[in-house]
């Protein structure tokens, strides 16, 4: 096998290595069919297995009960900035939104297009460095719903505490930090997330909503852009993103042999102090970009004393295994993405890289 790096790009990102050899095994001849399940029909039984256990799995792992209805769609997390208004922001109804970066100001924008959005909280002001204490956050008691975005890949924050809504719906795009860490995912009325960061390739989007609020769901919206549409189908109204989604059931299925969220979290949670550890005992020369509490387990951002320093540190890390190191494009600096496939050996191997870097560059 040729030399695999240690990939820390921020999405499409790692794929467990024993995933892909499953993969890898099965390409060619899917369980004896004599073909590979990326040119099977998605009305075979085959695949309608494997559209059952990943269904069932989610429920699983993720900890939520048959009230949930699971689908697998595409178009990407942005895609739903839209559906989710679509379907459930009415003329008579005002939606709320927490801005707390960039992609959950493009849902918010979305909601504006679609009805009447209104900002419940912001960091936009502070440049996004901290996510907004539960009290900050203000919305009307009969909204249609609470959109929060739960970790921030480009700015580096993420929610370490939720909000509680009683009646009003919670929505929240958890793209980057689903299944990474065990929580109560049951006062959530619809999660979405792209799954090219914790759960599989890119271009499979799960959705998972709660009985309750499906059942609000406007009639009268275009055919694919209905969340019914796909419910009562599941998710095989057209089309799916067959693959991908074969692909998240087999990480579904390693995430519950790694010994569910509980375990997944433990390394987690080992692998982002390894690198804001060190960070923190240089604060000169790794310089966090957000507050300390409002800090990203999955997407650890920081700056170096000049951008040469980060032009030479990027490349030396490259030089030697370490990829997908840069900023976004739109904030510069360093990102670590350490999602759940990335090892923590991978994560304590940056950390050494990144001693020695600063011993030489300091």
């Amino acid at each position: 096998m040729a030399k695999r790096v240690f990939n820390f790009n921020p999405g499409p990102s790692t794929l467990p290595l024993e995933v892909l050899k499953i993969v890898q095994d099965e390409f060619l001849d899917y369980k004896g069919t004599g073909m590979s399940i990326i040119e099977s029909s998605h009305r075979s039984p085959e695949f309608d297995e494997i559209n059952e256990s990943a269904i069932t799995l989610t429920r699983e792992v993720l900890g939520l009960g048959d009230n949930y209805q699971v689908l697998f769609l595409g178009g990407g997390a942005s895609t739903q900035f839209a559906m989710v208004p679509l379907n459930f922001l009415g003329p008579d109804r005002k939606a709320a939104y927490v801005d707390t970066g960039s992609w959950s100001s493009k849902a918010f924008k979305e909601g504006q297009i679609i009805g009447d959005a209104v900002l419940a909280a912001s960091s936009k002001e502070a440049g996004y460095k901290f996510i907004p204490k539960m009290n900050d956050i203000k919305y009307p008691a009969d909204a249609a719903y609470l959109h929060i975005t739960s970790n921030n890949t480009i700015k580096g924050t993420q929610y370490h505490e939720f909000p509680d809504t009683g009646s009003v719906p919670l929505v929240c795009d958890m793209s980057s930090d689903i299944a990474s860490r065990k929580l109560d995912l049951t006062k959530f009325s619809l999660i979405y997330a792209g799954a090219q960061k914790n759960l599989g390739p890119a271009g499979v989007t799960m959705v998972i909503i709660r009985d309750d609020l499906l059942a609000k769901a406007r009639e009268g919206l275009p055919t694919m852009l209905s969340y019914k549409t796909h419910a009562e189908k599941k998710s095989l109204y057209n089309t799916p993103p067959a693959f991908g989604i074969y692909i998240v059931k087999l990480v579904l299925e390693w995430i519950k042999k790694q010994g569910g969220l509980s375990a997944i979290e433990k390394v987690n949670r080992q692998k982002k102090d390894a690198i804001y550890n060190l960070m923190d005992s240089y604060p000169d020369f790794y310089r966090g970009t957000v507050e300390k509490d409002s800090r990203s387990w999955m997407n650890l951002t920081l700056r170096l004393p000049d951008e040469n320093l980060e032009k030479k540190f990027i490349a030396e890390a490259k030089a030697v295994g370490f990829v997908g190191l840069k900023g976004h494009r739109s904030v510069g600096g360093i990102r670590v993405s350490l999602y759940n496939a990335m090892t923590l050996e991978g994560a304590r191997k940056l950390a050494e890289f990144m001693e020695t870097f600063r011993k030489s560059n300091a």
